[in-house]
């Protein structure tokens, strides 16, 4: 066997990007965008909170107590607002772009309806659980 020559200017040269890493801020489009995938932090912590709250019902009062006590902290009651406007802001572009996914009704009727529907499972799921 010969051992052949590798040419070192045939070699492949790494690729580097031109974009920076803040690329999608000069994009309103790449901006909402990222907004939107970012929707998922604050539903973690909203969903860190519902589980911890889920764990301390099972265990005994004094922890349910103390579940109670963080969920009334300020920082708490705030990053739990902001899940729920990240929670609107996620659903609002979901709602408007499902009709160009699936155009079964004019986009605005389709739209009206989710809301609709959204409003409507909120509104049954309240007087449930005897907040109403």
């Amino acid at each position: 066997m010969t051992e052949q020559k590798v040419n070192s200017s045939s070699t492949p040269k790494p690729y580097h990007s031109e974009l920076s890493a803040f690329w999608w801020l000069k994009h309103r489009y790449y901006l909402l965008y990222m907004l939107r995938e970012a929707t998922v932090l604050p539903l973690l912590f909203f969903l860190g909170c519902l589980m911890y709250g889920l764990y301390s019902l099972s265990q005994s009062e004094q922890h349910w107590l103390g579940f109670v006590a963080f969920m009334q902290q300020g920082w708490v009651i705030a990053l739990n607002l902001l899940a729920f406007v990240a929670s609107l802001f996620h659903a609002k572009t979901f709602f408007e772009l499902f009709p160009r996914v699936m155009p079964l009704a004019p986009a605005a009727l389709m739209i009206a309806g989710q809301w609709l529907a959204t409003l409507g499972v909120a509104t049954v799921l309240f007087l449930m659980l005897g907040a109403g």
